[in-house]
């Protein structure tokens, strides 16, 4: 998983890679892009890291 994140114009800008669509723990929605958990950024706020925990998904055809 690449990620890039960075503060622009006053807006969090994150761009992650996509992926093939993977069905998630639960079966319920198919994962396209993650960070698995939290990730620890370079981006600052007040002085200190930026973690992010991003999942998009759609959802699986019943």
């Amino acid at each position: 998983m690449a990620m890039h994140v960075e503060i622009r114009d006053g807006k969090l800008c994150i761009e992650i890679d996509l992926e093939k669509p993977t069905p998630s723990s639960s079966g319920k929605t198919l994962v396209v892009a993650s960070t698995r958990g939290n990730a620890v950024t370079e981006v600052k706020v007040d002085g200190k890291p930026l973690t992010i925990g991003l999942n998009a998904y759609i959802p699986r055809k019943g």
